[in-house]
């Protein structure tokens, strides 16, 4: 008879991960790449056997689509339930992406407009929709299946929390205080959604728009990183995502994209990532506040203040390179963004009257004294370039006063007198006229309308179409998995570290050495970093599973000493 297990033991087994879904197609790509049973069970820390009830399984779990996080599937379970718990999923994503809280009241109202939607849209589905009640009894099994604990919070959700936003406030006024910052060296970024596309509900133009085969909403929306001081005479180039590396119309206007206004990057869902925003900090960001500082004689400190969205990584400060150890970061609490984030406080609204009168004025210079109707020139002549250059007149046409002016809620004795606070209320108006001119039934509250719809709430097809897009991202990077599994760890720390050689030798040896240094930097972040990334996350799960065996082998084995001292 083998050793009794201790109660260590036994509560660690009760508490091992469950395998998802996606774990088990995991482990079946890696059989079939031809990596064997022991040593997959050993990565996983699980049984052989357990892995070969998997493989043996192969078809079945091959076939099966379920929700992301599912760890097993139920028999007889409802198609349309499975597809409103994946479509569940994505939106609580986007919850998450924007810092907004969701709890379960939140989450059981959202499935069930989903169900119903999802019912409604059925085939042949006629009469008295089927009910779906969204009970406790299912969020708790939805919890369990989608392991999304840490996400849900108790209690109702809080759209701002004031004592929250007053004390901060307090703290980061003695944060200035204590360290010494000028309006010049404390610096604000927010990101926000934009449908470059997007006109008024009501103009026809629009719902030819919405007609056009093959047309995509979501293909329609990029995100854009706005970042400004608190004096507002520096504002650093946007980072922009889109969900296409390389437009089609970068190739007929031949677009060179590190010329571009804006940083531009991508990927299938066009949000803002840890890795794509720390790549803004270091390549766009850092450079031009330490330029600003240098050329203006002001001490080489700075502080970046933005909200606690998760593309926005605790710690980033470990992130950045060592030329910009200077910049010191702060993060809002939640649920005080509307209260207190400066770009929140009618900037990127702003910004998004500005550019809607760009759209529309581009509209007008087109049609205006030439046979080309307006749906010719939503079709042929708009796109993404045309978008990039009104992004930055939009950009551009923020002024210095609404950028400071935005801090008063936070730090009013930063925000410079003036005989006048007007806003820039005309812009709405100037829009107006000129939709008027093209015989656009257009009011000021079509406007006002379109520029709060760019962060609205999804709709049931938006999410559906967002699910199809990951799957298609989910591909992938099951595509670049199989490419990292054929590099070994040792060939990978081989050449981390020829590169840093080389690096190191050009910066020492090269006639013009800031240049070296600079193309250095762009390089190892955008070329190399993606492969450091892979080594690290190998030797975190070497190291885990060491910890896991070990632990596990001290666990098993009797002390000699006799029985635990409690």
């Amino acid at each position: 008879m083998g050793p009794k297990k201790t109660a260590a033991a036994v509560a660690g087994e009760r508490k091992k991960e469950k395998v998802t879904l996606e774990m088990k197609k995991e482990i079946i790509r890696k059989h079939d790449g031809g990596m064997r049973v022991t040593d997959i069970a050993r990565e996983y820390g699980r049984n052989p056997p357990t892995i070969g009830t998997i493989l043996k399984m192969r078809e079945k779990i091959l076939a099966t689509d379920a929700a992301k996080g599912v760890t097993r599937i139920v028999k007889n379970r409802p198609a349309v339930l499975e597809e409103v718990e994946k479509l569940l999923l994505i939106w609580i994503e986007e919850k998450q992406r924007a810092g907004d809280t969701v709890t379960e009241a939140v989450i059981c109202e959202k499935a069930k407009a989903l169900h119903a939607d999802l019912i409604r849209e059925q085939p042949g589905t006629s009469g008295e929709p089927e009910v779906f009640k969204a009970s406790r009894g299912w969020f708790d099994r939805f919890k369990t299946r989608s392991g999304i604990h840490s996400v849900v919070r108790h209690g109702e959700a809080a759209s701002s929390d004031v004592p929250a936003a007053e004390d901060f406030a307090a703290e980061f006024l003695e944060v200035v205080k204590t360290e010494g910052y000028v309006p010049q060296q404390v610096f604000n970024c927010d990101e926000t959604g934009l449908f470059w596309k997007r006109m008024p509900k009501r103009t026809f133009i629009t719902q030819e728009e919405s007609k056009l085969p093959g047309h995509k909403p979501m293909k329609d929306r990029l995100t854009l990183l706005f970042c400004a001081n608190a004096s507002g005479d520096l504002k650093i180039k946007p980072l922009l995502v889109y969900h296409s590396e390389n437009p089609r119309a970068f190739k007929r206007h031949k677009i060179d994209k590190e010329r571009l206004s804006v940083m531009w990057r991508s990927n299938s869902k066009a949000w803002v990532t840890r890795v794509l925003f720390v790549d803004w900090v270091n390549l766009a960001f850092g450079p031009a506040v330490k330029q600003y500082l240098l050329d203006n004689d002001l001490p080489l400190k700075a502080l970046l203040l933005m909200d606690n969205a998760p593309a926005h990584p605790k710690g980033l400060e470990v992130d950045l390179l060592e030329e910009f150890s200077f910049i010191n970061i702060m993060f809002l609490p939640p649920n005080t963004t509307p209260l207190l984030q400066p770009m929140d406080q009618q900037v990127i609204a702003n910004f998004k009257k500005l550019y809607t009168k760009e759209l529309f004025r581009r509209c007008f210079e087109v049609t205006d004294c030439t046979t080309i109707t307006l749906r010719e020139f939503w079709k042929d002549h708009f796109d993404i370039v045309t978008c990039l250059k009104m992004i930055t007149t939009a950009w551009n046409g923020i002024s210095q006063r609404n950028l400071n002016c935005a801090w008063r809620s936070l730090w009013p004795d930063c925000v410079a007198p003036s005989d006048s606070d007007a806003p820039e209320s005309t812009v709405v108006q100037d829009i107006v006229a000129l939709g008027r001119t093209m015989g656009l039934e257009v009011t000021e509250e079509d406007v006002c309308e379109l520029v709060e719809e760019h962060d609205h709430e999804l709709t049931t097809q938006e999410l559906v179409e967002l699910q199809a897009e990951a799957a298609q991202e989910q591909a992938s990077l099951e595509e670049e998995e199989a490419t990292e599994e054929r590099l070994s760890s040792e060939k990978l720390r081989d050449i981390c570290l020829k590169w840093k050689e080389v690096q190191a030798f050009a910066e020492q040896h090269h006639p013009e050495k800031h240049v070296a240094h600079d193309l250095g930097n762009i390089f190892d972040t955008r070329v190399m970093s993606p492969f450091r990334e892979v080594l690290k996350r190998r030797m975190k799960q070497q190291t885990m599973d060491r910890f896991l065996s070990k632990k596990q082998r001290v666990e098993e084995e009797p002390s000699s000493s006799g029985p635990p001292v409690s």
